[in-house]
């Protein structure tokens, strides 16, 4: 994110967590000129801040990652939810947005994006008119979604064939899924005559094919490795059968898989050899601020892999202050499930202000969160401890997940190294 970025979006205001209450909402460029500073304590907390070094790193070492493999990006916006960050990401090179259902897909071609992909599959009428409505605003966009079903299929047909002025078909990528997974086929000849009825329909055209690895990554290179070839190669066989049979519509074939946790096992099966050009198609999310927990873990997996290291920096931290130490061992933190995500593990201590000093330190390895409630954290650590944290200090928490953090915020600050605020973003979540 440069200077160049910045915007006219109003960030903050009243009723905004840790945004100073008594200022209006200001536009985004003129956050830098206010000269706040997090450890100097010119912000009310709990404030979620993303830091700018990580996450410059961490755009430009996926966007490498994917472009030496001969692939595109198309990050998976749901994790942010933010139009800075999105158009920080195209800026880097992304060739478009991912998201979860069309009302996020406004967001993301709002933000700029030329190309939307809704890895869901979209079927109630109401969503289809959103996406109908955005190819009438903008002609030159792309907008892509999932289907697995006959039933999909027939619901899309009946809201088309009603429409008073006739429309192009919606662009459609086939998902492939797994067994006891989320969506998509679960058998090649389903898949197939999905395939078939796609090309019949005049309501929807075949684009592509899709799977999505990520709920099913274990961190275990041996056992993700299988799951990933196994997966890539039904892929590898739905689109060679569908490219034999004429059943593509497109002057290219898109396939599209990447979570954030085994990006680089899908990698390979994406550069497909087909009658068609194919355009290769990664959608990892959670890369952009990355964690100090679940995806540091299932990285460190990637980085054995690769060989050379993956490069990415957790960027997103969680600062609250120690309101009570009320019994040896336990400090009460003001930041809990509604400010840090919880749905994987509990945050993680990392940084430490002493107030008294004036100092920051890396948070103790013994610190632990043990339990969160909705605006406090159970700060666990040896009642006989040297380092103990006393009421005023400040503790910043890592996140694991990054997406469940994001959603809790309406503005996160974008700070330096120094902890000076420098940018802020907004999400529309």
């Amino acid at each position: 994110m440069d200077d160049a970025d910045r915007d006219d979006t109003l960030i903050g205001g009243p009723g905004h967590k840790g945004w100073p209450q008594a200022l209006p909402p200001l536009p985004r460029r003129a956050i830098a000129a206010q000269r706040w500073n997090l450890l100097r304590g010119d912000l009310p907390l709990p404030l979620a801040v993303i830091r700018r070094g990580a996450l410059q790193g961490n755009l430009h070492w996926m966007q490498d990652f994917a472009r030496a493999r001969g692939l595109e990006l198309a990050p998976h916006g749901k994790t942010t939810m933010s139009p800075q960050l999105f158009r920080a990401q195209l800026a880097a090179g992304a060739w478009g947005i991912t998201v979860a259902n069309a009302v996020q897909a406004r967001v993301a071609a709002d933000a700029g994006a030329q190309r939307v992909l809704i890895a869901n599959q979209v079927l109630a009428a109401a969503d289809l008119a959103v996406l109908a409505a955005l190819r009438r605003e903008r002609p030159a966009l792309t907008v892509v979604f999932l289907a697995d079903s006959p039933a999909q299929l027939a619901l899309v047909e009946r809201w088309f064939a009603a429409q008073p002025q006739p429309l192009p078909p919606f662009d459609v990528l086939l998902e492939i899924g797994l067994d006891g997974g989320r969506t998509g086929c679960r058998s090649h000849d389903g898949a197939m005559a999905l395939a078939r009825a796609l090309k019949a329909s005049a309501a929807a055209r075949l684009v592509g094919i899709e799977c999505y690895e990520g709920l099913w990554a274990s961190g275990r290179s041996d056992d993700d490795r299988a799951l990933a070839e196994g997966l890539m190669q039904r892929v590898a066989a739905v689109a060679r059968q569908c490219a034999a049979e004429s059943l593509f519509e497109a002057d290219e074939v898109l396939l599209s898989a990447g979570g954030s946790s085994i990006f680089d096992l899908v990698a390979p099966g994406l550069r497909l050899e087909l009658s068609k050009p194919v355009r290769g198609v990664l959608r990892s999310g959670c890369y952009a601020t990355h964690d100090h927990g679940s995806y540091r873990r299932w990285l460190a997996a990637v980085d054995q892999r690769l060989g050379c290291g993956h490069g990415l920096q957790a960027a997103l931290e969680v600062w609250a202050n120690v309101q009570s130490c009320p019994e040896p061992g336990l400090a009460i933190v003001s930041a809990g499930k509604r400010d840090a995500s919880y749905d994987i593990e509990m945050p993680l201590p990392v940084h430490w202000w002493r107030a008294a000093e004036a100092r920051l330190d890396p948070a103790p390895p013994g610190w632990t969160i043990g339990s969160m409630n909705d605006q406090h954290a159970y700060l666990r650590f040896a009642p006989d401890a040297a380092d103990a944290p006393q009421v005023g200090d400040r503790v910043g928490l890592g996140i694991s997940h990054p997406c469940t953090t994001f959603d809790k915020w309406r503005w996160l600050a974008v700070v330096d190294e120094g902890y000076d605020v420098v940018d802020a973003v907004a999400t529309c979540f």
